[in-house]
């Protein structure tokens, strides 16, 4: 029987590798395919919707403006000025938050009394920080930097603290039995074992700094600050120019999704793989 079961074994191998480029493949058409069904539904209604095409306007329309924001230098400028802050931003709001996270994590006293701060602050919408902001430090970069990192920082902290309260504690009694002291203990020992965690706080708090900067920049217009994506789409709705309004939305769609897709969807996939976790919770074998 052993014999016989060693000699089904490889075909199963086979099969598995067999089926992985099919999965990828599928992974890749199936956004495709359905991007490409919904961009032709909107089309279809477009045509057939008995409403005017400035108020509806097509995909085609929507691309048909494309070009003439592309010569103009606006789009390109902007989204070169919202990725700047929000990249310099988000890099701030994790120095910030992960010291912060970490003493949480070693003052329980101090981390009961912030801790239900830490987490309102996380429910509540960003926007609602820009007219504070513009009051204190008027129409500059301050004031979207303000709003960015408080969008930011609390769900970095949740997430770390997520991360540390999930490492079992054998590994401190371990860490001690080897002689680590706190310093040794919390970068070679509690920060690998929180990953998992921490990067999906860091996942979130980007989506919080996107978001916050786009409210930011949508409502904070003028001084001294730059065009950015939210400041072209606030004079999209200025001019009622809808197509420009829809294009500037789909633009920051697209610029989350790559954020996501090549930057922290990789570093998940390596975790998991590295811990011998499959995308489905389970363990490799």
């Amino acid at each position: 029987m052993s014999a016989l079961a060693q000699q089904a074994s490889p075909p199963t191998a086979k099969a598995d590798k067999l089926r992985l480029p099919k999965t990828s493949l599928d992974s890749v058409l199936a956004p495709i395919l359905t991007v490409i069904v919904l961009l032709s539904l909107w089309q279809i209604v477009s045509w057939v919707a008995p409403i005017r095409a400035d108020l509806f306007p097509g995909p085609g329309a929507i691309m048909a403006k494309l070009p003439e924001i592309l010569a103009s230098g606006s789009l390109l400028g902007a989204v070169g000025t919202s990725l700047f802050r929000a990249l310099s931003g988000f890099i701030l709001a994790v120095l910030i938050a992960t010291p912060l996270a970490l003493l949480l994590a070693h003052r329980p006293l101090l981390r009961k009394g912030l801790g239900p701060l830490i987490s309102a602050m996380q429910v509540l919408p960003s926007i609602a920080w820009v007219p504070a902001a513009i009051i204190l430090f008027g129409l500059s970069n301050a004031t979207i930097y303000m709003v960015l990192l408080l969008g930011a920082v609390p769900s970095i902290i949740n997430g770390l603290l997520s991360g540390i309260d999930l490492i079992p504690p054998q590994y401190r009694a371990l860490s001690q039995v080897l002689g680590a002291d706190k310093r040794q203990h919390i970068w070679h020992v509690e920060l690998p074992a929180a990953l998992p965690g921490y990067v999906a706080g860091l996942r979130q708090g980007w989506a919080f700094a996107w978001r916050s900067l786009m409210a930011a920049e949508l409502i904070a217009v003028g001084g001294s600050l730059s065009l950015g994506v939210g400041s072209l789409l606030q004079r999209g709705r200025d001019l009622a120019d809808l197509p420009l309004v829809i294009l500037v939305i789909l633009v920051i769609l697209f610029v989350g999704v790559l954020i996501e897709l090549f930057c922290f969807a990789p570093v998940e996939r390596k975790l998991l793989r590295d811990r011998g976790i499959n995308r489905t919770g389970g363990k490799n074998v």
